[in-house]
């Protein structure tokens, strides 16, 4: 598995137009580009970062071309409500113990 890491600074003002686009690209990408899915998560008041997986490199690398049109309005609020959009990680997992559900032991 192939995990990419992103950091979003977003605008003032514009967190909830940012997390809506967020939400409906990733499930997009999730559909039509094979992805695993993403979670996103608050670092501070503007920043933002997330994770996505994928089932490898190669899968990440190319994805994009399956999307459909409904994707270039949602893709283009996201980046005009961030300041920065970077991808600061690419990762191979090695061993994966996050789980959906409690540990009952």
């Amino acid at each position: 598995m192939f995990v990419a890491v992103y950091y979003f600074r977003v605008k003032p003002n514009c967190e909830k137009a940012f997390i809506k686009s967020w939400e409906d690209l990733t499930k997009l990408i999730y559909e039509f580009e094979n992805s695993l899915g993403s979670r996103i998560h608050r670092k501070s008041e503007n920043e933002f970062i997330a994770y996505a997986q994928w089932p490898d490199k190669n899968t990440w690398e190319n994805s994009g071309s399956n999307m459909p049109e409904s994707a270039s309005p949602i893709r283009k609020i996201m980046k005009e409500s961030c300041e920065e959009i970077r991808t600061d990680h690419e990762l191979e997992m090695m061993s994966d113990f996050l789980e959906d559900n409690h540990f009952n032991s």
